[in-house]
């Protein structure tokens, strides 16, 4: 989880913590989660959304295709 110091976030959510994927770079360290397919503006609103602890990266699932995905700043692949 990560505190979330953004009060418009806060009030959108209604949540002071969201939780966050913080990424290992392990092959066995796997998120369940659902893919959505999004329109380029529903993608660069969800950046604007986003505080800055969230950083979005390209991420090959366990299928093989490849989604954006939100992770936590500080452990973002390079």
């Amino acid at each position: 989880m990560v505190r979330i110091e953004d009060a418009d976030v806060v009030a959108t959510s209604g949540k002071t913590h969201h939780p966050i994927v913080r990424f290992t770079g392990k092959q066995s360290d796997l998120v369940v989660g659902t893919v959505f397919e999004v329109t380029d503006t529903e993608i660069a609103q969800a950046d604007a959304y986003e505080v800055d602890a969230y950083q979005r990266v390209l991420a090959k699932l366990a299928s093989g295709k490849q989604a954006w995905v939100y992770v936590d700043a500080r452990f973002a692949p390079a």
